[in-house]
């Protein structure tokens, strides 16, 4: 028999019941493309959700077993000897939902991790520096921010973080961890790392403002020029990148070497962009294939430094929409691309705001091609020459004089012509 404090429970119960529809109601009607950990596919808002994916949620006929959800809350209510907090009852409901799902890149964050989350696109925020994704099921760094306190600190593109101050980490929510790592400015947060086959090591790294240059750029020497793009998540980034380029041509360049070494990517529509200065117009710069095999094409918009002699630098650290613009421009062979294997992250994320303030939902909906129709997600883009960097060399202060990969570049890009 139910006993009255059960059925006040229930009753207590569907508030939250409530709560969990209209969330759900939320993540179907709205939502932002992602690409990477930042906005995409020029913002575009759904206004209704695919026809498929109306028929599929009709196709659910046992979804009264979630009133085993329902019933747990209640239980533990009832039974549970200590304080309770409800909504973070909730929180835990939605967080483990997402991550049943396995994919590390499908994440429910709560309010104060959302917030954390948007400000990496903002351009400015309190933390180390440094790009975390994941790895061979590990969560790594992608690349440290030149200048920051993490590159500063001796953090390197492949490194693994194990623990974060006292927080274990032992699963593959880079959020989460990313949400541990920022702070406020001037506190330390400990690391500890595994690099390769070397034993657990901790860095401690005081939290500064990371204020992030997206482009930069200058004459090499004679006709040669360099643009450095250092992230894709600067909303003007296309612009800025134009604006150098524009610039470095007035001055006499007549050949580029772009470097994409540590770019962690950003927004799809300004990769696109960057693309098209080197793609003829209307063609495909990359395309999306979501569950139901629709497709969206990104064509180039055209530009000015079409056969241009062009070299690109990538490494590990070059992820999302940095292989979007490799990709692109390896399958029109508009340049030489030189480096080591870039992340591997061909895959596509789509950001929806929940309302009351409960944070909200990043999911994988699709992946994306090369022009060529390559998805190159867990495997990265092969350099045309491959040139490591020497782990005696990676340790040092950075100089271009002895950087192997620049300096292969600039022997490459000598030999070509216009």
């Amino acid at each position: 028999m139910e006993s009255n404090e059960s059925k006040k429970n229930k009753q207590k119960f569907k508030p939250i019941k409530y709560t969990i529809i209209v969330i759900i109601l939320l993540i179907t009607y709205c939502g932002v493309f992602y690409l990477g950990n930042t906005l995409a596919v020029k913002g575009l808002v759904l206004n209704s959700i695919p026809s498929n994916a109306l028929n599929d949620l009709k196709n659910i006929e046992d979804s009264d077993k979630y009133s085993n959800l329902f019933g747990l809350r209640s239980l533990l209510f009832a039974k549970y000897d200590g304080e309770i907090d409800d909504n973070k009852l909730l929180e835990g409901a939605m967080k483990g939902m997402a991550e049943s799902l396995g994919d590390p890149y499908t994440v429910y964050m709560d309010n104060e991790e959302f917030k954390t989350f948007l400000e990496s696109s903002e351009g400015s925020f309190y933390g180390i520096g440094a790009q975390l994704g994941v790895r061979n099921n590990q969560i790594t760094i992608i690349a440290p921010l030149e200048g920051s306190p993490a590159e500063k600190a001796g953090l390197k593109a492949g490194d693994v973080v194990i623990k974060v101050d006292d927080y274990e980490v032992v699963d593959l929510n880079t959020d989460a961890v990313v949400s541990r790592v920022r702070g406020d400015e001037g506190v330390p947060v400990t690391l500890t790392i595994v690099r390769g086959d070397s034993e657990p090591f901790e860095v401690e790294i005081v939290r500064e403002e990371i204020q992030t240059e997206s482009v930069k750029g200058e004459i090499l020497e004679d006709d040669i020029g360099y643009i450095q793009i250092t992230t894709f998540s600067d909303k003007e980034v296309s612009q800025k990148f134009t604006n150098k380029l524009n610039e470095l041509k007035d001055k006499g360049m007549k050949k580029l070497i772009l470097d994409l070494r540590g770019n962690p990517g950003g927004y799809l529509d300004q990769c696109v962009e960057i693309a098209s200065n080197f793609i003829e117009k209307g063609n495909v710069v990359t395309y999306t294939v979501d569950k139901y095999d629709e497709k969206i094409v990104s064509d180039s918009i055209g530009g000015d430094a079409i056969g241009m002699p062009l070299v690109i630098l990538v490494d590990g650290g070059s992820a999302s929409a940095s292989e979007v613009v490799t990709g692109a421009l390896r399958d029109y062979n508009a340049g030489t691309i030189i480096g080591t294997n870039t992340f591997g992250k061909g895959i596509v994320q789509q950001l929806i705001p929940l309302s009351n303030d409960m944070g909200g939902l990043k999911v994988t909906t699709s992946k994306y091609y090369t022009p060529n129709g390559e998805n190159i997600h867990g495997t990265g883009i092969a350099p045309d020459i491959v040139v490591e960097i020497p782990q005696e060399i990676a340790t040092m202060e950075y100089d271009r004089s002895i950087d192997p990969q620049f300096q292969k570049a600039l022997e490459v890009i000598r030999e070509k012509t216009n």
